[in-house]
């Protein structure tokens, strides 16, 4: 009786390797500084209505140095959407 073939196993060749792909960030560095001095500017011109009894900032704006102070705060909201 003829004995029958033998299988060879395949050899192991490891998958090939990944090549590093380059990720391209988009610098956005500048958010965090702005929206945080938006802030502060905000509460600061709040504050300094608050303290001066409506003097200051502006005199002539009134009660209105609030809604300014709060634009400020707003827009640093708004600047934060930008960050990643």
């Amino acid at each position: 009786m003829p004995k029958s073939r033998i299988r060879k196993k395949a050899d192991y060749t490891p998958p090939p390797a990944k090549q590093a792909t380059a990720i391209k960030l988009d610098s956005r560095a500048w958010v965090a500084p702005v929206m945080l001095a938006m802030f502060l500017i905000g509460l600061a011109w709040i504050v300094v209505f608050y303290v001066t009894d409506g003097s200051l900032p502006i005199d002539k704006l009134g009660n209105w140095n609030i809604v300014v102070g709060f634009g400020f705060i707003a827009a640093g909201f708004g600047v934060s959407t930008q960050w990643k």
